[in-house]
């Protein structure tokens, strides 16, 4: 479920908030299903339980996950939190857009790598 790349420079609780908010807004973990116990998925990833409590609570602040006593924590209906992701995307490929612009990039060129990125992920999908 979780992998860590360790040649990857960000501390390694933002690496598990970032693969969580993945899978979640993929839908590969949906609404109300349980994540592992900070204990087990502390000792799967060989790392400190609070490494993996602190990404736990990031996550829960953004909203992407609810906790219940006793019981563990759970994936939140993250349907606004998939809107905000799209438009910050958005407005991520608008800045892109005007640098490219600016850098003398085509539009038949960045339009060339976008849908080389599409076809590239449904490829992956079908697989």
């Amino acid at each position: 479920m979780i992998i860590l790349d360790y040649r990857d420079r960000r501390p390694i609780y933002e690496q598990v908030i970032s693969r969580f908010q993945e899978l979640m807004l993929t839908g590969a973990l949906e609404k109300d299903s349980q994540l592992p116990s900070v204990r087990s998925l502390a000792m799967e990833l060989s790392i400190n339980p609070n490494t993996i409590q602190k990404a736990y609570a990031e996550l829960e602040r953004q909203g992407y996950i609810y906790s219940i006593k006793g019981k563990g924590s759970f994936v939140a209906d993250n349907g606004h939190v998939k809107e905000a992701g799209r438009q910050e995307v958005l407005q991520r490929q608008v800045d892109l857009a005007k640098e490219a612009c600016a850098l003398g990039v085509t539009k038949e060129q960045l339009w060339e790598q976008i849908v080389r990125i599409y076809e590239e992920n449904e490829t992956e999908r079908e697989a």
